[in-house]
């Protein structure tokens, strides 16, 4: 039985990506009901007739007023707060809507929450928050502070309030993924405000990880920030266009209204109290993403490695891992049908690989984003090779106690 067995979630702007990950995640479990809050009432239709299930009650309601938030918060137990405008260009040509939806639609909510009695709120935040220069970006971290100071206002055993702070959520309302994807299919240049812009990415299901993380380690007042990995708009665009096998142009627009060319997720380190070193179960998705192997970042595989000329033969468990060599890096059509699997429209049970793959590995197990999360590295994708090792240092020892590595110093590499 879990924590959220027989229990009320509450999710405001549960319309969105998040709303619907969460959805996904809790649909099939023993949660008693999930309450959608949001003023769209388009999109709670949509998603009523796509869901029909009893366990799912629907709120038409603003944040911006409290009486529509008491309404729906009645008999809830926990409350995700998702509620927010955050497209950067909107909010910075209109500064007084993003306050009044993401400052005092909080306040709103964690008022009610309070009152109403609820155990936990979880308000999602933004590495926007962090070193803002814009008006988005400014409101969310006005939003930090009130759940902050919110939270030494109630005893934790009666209304506890946390919150989490992440970077882009992947495919997301407002990400650049989905609008990639449209030009690509009309044959459109791929818009790329600026390339060398860098932006912390992370899939919808790790921002939902992170969100139950908090909700079971948390306490109150704290902002949980999990490590992720960052990549440039260029980077990102390449990405996509290879996934979809395209070599449409890239096209650059120029940076919008109030956008940062480089994102931060955390701010003076000095203020950090403490680190919370997550478990294996919140350590990010492995590689393959499309196969549950229940491996993570400290037990992975066994996994065999492909080679130039060696055979394998194709199933269905070991398809995901080795789909992505066959296809994206060798360049053929793959087909899995109800009679078996087909490359290039002939069926068969087995492959011979073209290259030479690589399994990479970073010298830091659990900080390393290396192969693990991202799969077999092709050989014409290694660019290069090191020479000689002129230093090497153990991150974990002080420079008097076996920092330098001196056995390893100037080692010629083969």
């Amino acid at each position: 039985m879990s924590i959220f067995a027989n229990k009320t979630l509450l999710i405001t702007g549960g319309t969105g990506s998040f709303g619907n990950a969460v959805l996904r995640r809790f649909l099939d479990s023993d949660i008693k009901e999930i309450r959608i809050f949001s003023r769209d009432e388009k999109k709670q239709d949509d998603m009523r007739h796509q869901l029909q299930n009893p366990k799912v009650k629907f709120y038409i309601g603003n944040v911006r007023n409290k009486t529509s938030v008491d309404v729906a918060m009645r008999g809830v137990d926990y409350v995700f707060s998702a509620a927010a405008l955050k497209q950067v260009p909107s909010c910075e040509f209109f500064p007084m809507e993003a306050v009044k939806t993401n400052v005092f639609g909080t306040d709103n909510v964690l008022t009610a929450c309070i009152e109403a009695g609820v155990k936990k709120v979880i308000c999602l935040s933004t590495d926007k928050a962090a070193y803002p220069i814009n008006a988005m970006g400014t409101s969310k971290a006005m939003m930090e502070k009130v759940f902050v100071a919110k939270s030494r206002t109630v005893a934790p055993d009666r209304t506890m309030i946390c919150g989490t702070r992440y970077g882009n959520v992947m495919c997301s309302r407002g990400s650049v993924i989905p609008l990639f994807i449209e030009q690509i299919k009309a044959g459109k240049p791929l818009t790329v405000t600026e390339p060398k812009m860098t932006r912390f990415i992370m899939s919808l299901e790790e921002a939902v990880d992170l969100v139950l993380f908090a909700f079971e380690n948390a306490q109150s007042g704290d902002i949980l920030v999990q490590k992720a990995p960052a990549c440039t708009i260029e980077v990102l665009a390449q990405a996509v266009k290879e996934l979809f096998h395209a070599d449409n142009p890239v096209k650059v627009i120029g940076i919008r209204h109030g956008e940062k060319m480089y994102e931060t997720l955390l701010g003076n380190k000095k203020l950090i109290s403490k680190i919370v070193m997550e478990p294996e179960d919140y350590a990010g998705q492995m590689y393959p993403l499309n196969l549950y192997t229940k491996w993570n970042r400290n037990n992975y595989g066994p996994i065999w490695i492909p080679a130039k000329g060696a055979t394998i033969t194709l199933t269905e468990d070991n398809l995901p891992i080795y789909e992505r060599c066959i296809v994206a890096y060798e360049g053929n059509k793959l087909e899995v049908k109800p009679d078996g699997i087909y490359i290039n429209g002939e069926k068969t049970n087995e492959y011979t690989f073209k290259m030479d793959y690589y399994w990479m590995m970073g010298d830091n197990r659990h900080n390393s984003a290396d192969s693990r999360y991202w799969g077999f590295v092709p050989e014409d994708h290694v660019v290069g090779k090191p020479i000689v090792v002129w230093l090497s240092l153990d991150k974990d020892r002080g420079w008097f106690d076996g920092k330098i590595r001196w056995n390893r110093l100037f080692k010629w590499v083969d």
